[in-house]
C-alpha cells in the first residue's frame, strides 16, 4: 500500500479524498495556488506545496509542477479527482516514467474514452448502443451547419474533450448552428486546451442516467446500479440521485452489462462512468464515459455502503476487489444537491467573494456534506464556485428528499449569494417529486428564469408568527438587567405591526411559562411552540403543529427571514408608530435600462457591437467569460449603442458599465 498520496486538486473533492487517504493510515499531501494559500485542502493535508499563480493554467494544470511537488515530498502516488489533469493520459504516463503511481485507469482507457469521437467509435465495437451523429471532427462553422443540416435538428455540439457541461451547445437552427460552434470551440479552448467539436443528434425529453463501473487489474469488472442526473442547467448537474425513479431492473441489468463491456474493451481498471440518456420508452444510447470519479459518487456511495475512492486506492496498489456483482446491492435512495455561489435571480450568473458566514446542516441525521471552504473562505473568479455539495439518504426516495429538505433550510451562507432557493423549490417541485421529469426539466418550468417563490396565506401567518415570537423574546432579554428578570418589567404580552411591501397586519401575542405563544389578529389566531434565544441565527418552532424553520437576521426595523424556499423582510412596529409609517419616503430605483452592466465579476471576452450601431431587442451585445464559462450578453430592448468604455481583454467587476445607449 501507498505510504503518501499527493492529491492533485483542489476544493472539495480534495477534501473528501484527505478524509479516506487519513482513514487509511495514508499520508497526505496538498498542492495550492496562489490564490489557495489558506484555503481548507491545503490546511487539512499533512504537507502542502506551492505551485503557482491563481491561474489554473499556471498551476494546478502544470504537469511539470505535480511531480517536481511529488519528488519533493516523497510522494509514491497521486489521486487527480475530477476536472483538471484526471482525464490527462500524458499526466498519466509522465508519472508512470518517474515510478509514481496514478490513482485512476491505464493512459490507454484515458486516450480512447477521453475523446469523445474515438469513446463513441469504441462504444459501437463493444455493441453498446450509441446516439445517430457525425462521429468526426468539425472543421469550422460552415462545416457545422452542413453536418448538422444532413443529421436533422435539432443537434447537440460537443467538445470532444469537453466535460462539466463546458463546451457544449444545443442548436434547433442555422443560427443557433452557427453562434453555437463559436461559443463551444471557445470554451473547449479556455478549459481543455483543446477546441475540437463534434455533432450528434439531439434526442429530446431525454434522462441522463449514469452507471457507475469499477474494475481491477485482475479481470474483475462491477456496475454499481445507477445515478439519475436529469435535473440539469445549461448541460450542468444540478441534482443526482440514485437509483432512478424511471429504471426497471432489466433496463438496469442491460445498461450496466452494457458499460462493463465497454470497460473491459478499453482494459479499464478503477472506478468510471459511463453515461447515457434514455428516452421515454426506456431506450437508451451511450453518451459518454468519465475516466474518474464522478461530482456525483456519494449517492452510490450512500446506497451501496463502499467507499469509491477507497476502492480506487486498492486497484492502484493492485489489489483485486473484494467484492462481486451478486454483492452489490440497492439500501434506500439518496439525493445529492450542489450548492453553488450563484445567483438564480440573474439567471444564475456566479458570485464571488468572502463568506462572511458559513454554517453547515451537520446536526440533521442522514445527512453528508463534502465541501472544500470554510467560513472566511473566499469564491474566486478562478476556479468553479460549487461551495458544497449536500447529500441525504432515506429508506425510500420521499424521505431522503424530506431530509433534503430541512437541511436545505439550516445552511447559512453570508458574503455571496447562492442557489439555495432554486434547489429548495426544486425539491419541492410536484413533478420532481412523482418523478416526472427530464433533462429539460429546468428549462420547461422555469423558461423566463427562476424568481423568488411567495409564500402563501399559511405561509405568511407562519413567518408573522416566527418574526412577532422572537420580537416578544427579543424585548424579554432586552427588560433583564444583569440576568435577572424584576417582576415589575416582565413582559407576557405584545401588540405589534408587521408590514412588508403590500400589507400591514396587527397581531396581539400572550405567552405561558412553556414556550408556548399565542398569537391573533382580525381573522386568525395560531399558536407558536420555540426554544429559540435571541441571537441565535436559525429559529426552529412548531406553528399550529408544523415544524418551521427559518434564518433570522435582524434589521433596524424588523427581521429578515429566510429558508430554502421563502425570503421576505418585515418591518415589525408598535401600532402607533406603524400609523406614522405609511408617510415615510420611498427610496427611488435608478433607471439602468440604458446600460449595458457586467452581470458578474470576469473576463471581457469580445464586444460584439461598435459605437453608433443599431441594436434589436434578442441581438448580442458582448461576451464576458467567467469560471470557465462564456455568457453572451443580449440587448433587452432596441436602441442605439452611444459609448463603448471596455475593450476585449478587461476584467470586469459586477456592475461595471461595458456601453450605454442614446
Amino acid at each position: 500500500m501507498f505510504s503518501k498520496i499527493l492529491i492533485a486538486n483542489r476544493g472539495e473533492i480534495a477534501c473528501r479524498a484527505m478524509r479516506t487517504a487519513n482513514r487509511m493510515g495514508i499520508a497526505t499531501v496538498a498542492v495550492y495556488s496562489e490564490a489557495d494559500r489558506t484555503a481548507l485542502h491545503t490546511v487539512s493535508a499533512d504537507e502542502a506545496v506551492l505551485i503557482g499563480p491563481a491561474a489554473s493554467a499556471d498551476s494546478y494544470l502544470r504537469i511539470d509542477k505535480i511531480i517536481a511537488a511529488c519528488k519533493e515530498t516523497g510522494a509514491d502516488a497521486v489521486y487527480p479527482g475530477y476536472g483538471f489533469l484526471s482525464e490527462n493520459s500524458e499526466f498519466a504516463a509522465k508519472l508512470a516514467a518517474e515510478n509514481i503511481v496514478f490513482i485512476g485507469p491505464g493512459q490507454h482507457a484515458i486516450e480512447s474514452m477521453g475523446d469523445k469521437i474515438t469513446s463513441k467509435k469504441l462504444a459501437i465495437d463493444a455493441g453498446v448502443s450509441t446516439v445517430p451523429g457525425h462521429a468526426d471532427i468539425i472543421r469550422d462553422t460552415d462545416h457545422a451547419v452542413e453536418i448538422s443540416s444532413q443529421i436533422g435538428y435539432p443537434v447537440m455540439l460537443k467538445a470532444s474533450a469537453g466535460g462539466g457541461g463546458k463546451g457544449m451547445r444545443v442548436a434547433y437552427d442555422e443560427a443557433q448552428c452557427r453562434e453555437g460552434f463559436e461559443r463551444a470551440s471557445n470554451e473547449a479552448r479556455s478549459s481543455f486546451g483543446d477546441d475540437r467539436v463534434f455533432i450528434e443528434k439531439f434526442i429530446e425529453q431525454p434522462r441522463h442516467i449514469e452507471i457507475q463501473v469499477l474494475a481491477d487489474k485482475h479481470g474483475n469488472t462491477l456496475y454499481l446500479n445507477e445515478r439519475e442526473c436529469s435535473i440539469q442547467r445549461r448541460h450542468q448537474k444540478v441534482i443526482e440521485e440514485a437509483p432512478s425513479p424511471f429504471l426497471n431492473d432489466a433496463t438496469r441489468k442491460a445498461m450496466g452489462e452494457q458499460a462493463c463491456a465497454l470497460a473491459k474493451a478499453v482494459d479499464y481498471h478503477s472506478a468510471g462512468t459511463v453515461e447515457f440518456i434514455v428516452d421515454k420508452n426506456s431506450n437508451f444510447y451511450f453518451l459518454e464515459m468519465n475516466t474518474r470519479l464522478q461530482v456525483e459518487h456519494p449517492v452510490t456511495e450512500m446506497i451501496t455502503g463502499l467507499d469509491l475512492v477507497e476502492q480506487m486506492i486498492h486497484v492502484a496498489a493492485g489489489n483485486e476487489l473484494s467484492i462481486r456483482q451478486s454483492d452489490i446491492g440497492i439500501n434506500g435512495w439518496s439525493m445529492e444537491a450542489r450548492v453553488y455561489a450563484e445567483n438564480p435571480f440573474r439567471e444564475f450568473l456566479p458570485s464571488t467573494g468572502r463568506l462572511i458566514r458559513y454554517s453547515e446542516p451537520t446536526d440533521i441525521e442522514n445527512v453528508r456534506i463534502d465541501s472544500g471552504i470554510r467560513e472566511g473562505g473566499e469564491v474566486s473568479i478562478y476556479y468553479d464556485p460549487m461551495i458544497s455539495k449536500l447529500i441525504t439518504w432515506g429508506s425510500d426516495r420521499n424521505t431522503a428528499i424530506t431530509t433534503m429538505q430541512n437541511a436545505l433550510d439550516r445552511y447559512l451562507i453570508d458574503g455571496v449569494t447562492t442557489n439555495i432557493p432554486f434547489l429548495a423549490a426544486l425539491f419541492d417541485h410536484t413533478d420532481f417529486r412523482a418523478g416526472d421529469f427530464s433533462t429539460n426539466f429546468i428549462e420547461h418550468h422555469y423558461p423566463a428564469g427562476f424568481e423568488r417563490l411567495d409564500p402563501d396565506a399559511e405561509g405568511t401567518l407562519a413567518m408573522d408568527a416566527v418574526a412577532v415570537t422572537a420580537r416578544l423574546l427579543t424585548e424579554q432579554r432586552d427588560r433583564q438587567i444583569s440576568g435577572t428578570l424584576y417582576p415589575q418589567q416582565a413582559l407576557t404580552a405584545l401588540d405589534m405591526c408587521v408590514i412588508d411591501q403590500t400589507r400591514n397586519t396587527r397581531y396581539h401575542i400572550v405567552t405561558d411559562d412553556n414556550s408556548n405563544f399565542t398569537l391573533t389578529s382580525d381573522t386568525a389566531s395560531t399558536v407558536i411552540n420555540t426554544h429559540w434565544t435571541p441571537g441565535q441565527p436559525v429559529i426552529e418552532a412548531t406553528v399550529d403543529g408544523n415544524k418551521t424553520i427559518y434564518q433570522l437576521v435582524p434589521t433596524p426595523l424588523g427581521f429578515q427571514l429566510s429558508n430554502g424556499r421563502f425570503q421576505k423582510s418585515l418591518t415589525l412596529l408598535a401600532p402607533h408608530v406603524a400609523a406614522l409609517h405609511q408617510h415615510m419616503p420611498e427610496r427611488k430605483v435608478v433607471d439602468t435600462s440604458k446600460l449595458l452592466l457586467s452581470p458578474m465579476p470576469g473576463l471581457l471576452v469580445s464586444v460584439l457591437v461598435a459605437e453608433g450601431d443599431t441594436v434589436r431587442a434578442g441581438d448580442s451585445l458582448a461576451v464576458v467569460e467567467a469560471m470557465k464559462m462564456e455568457n453572451v450578453l443580449k440587448a433587452e430592448q432596441d436602441g442605439v449603442v452611444a459609448k463603448i468604455y471596455e475593450s476585449a481583454g478587461a476584467t470586469l467587476d459586477v456592475d461595471q458599465k461595458i456601453l450605454d445607449f442614446e
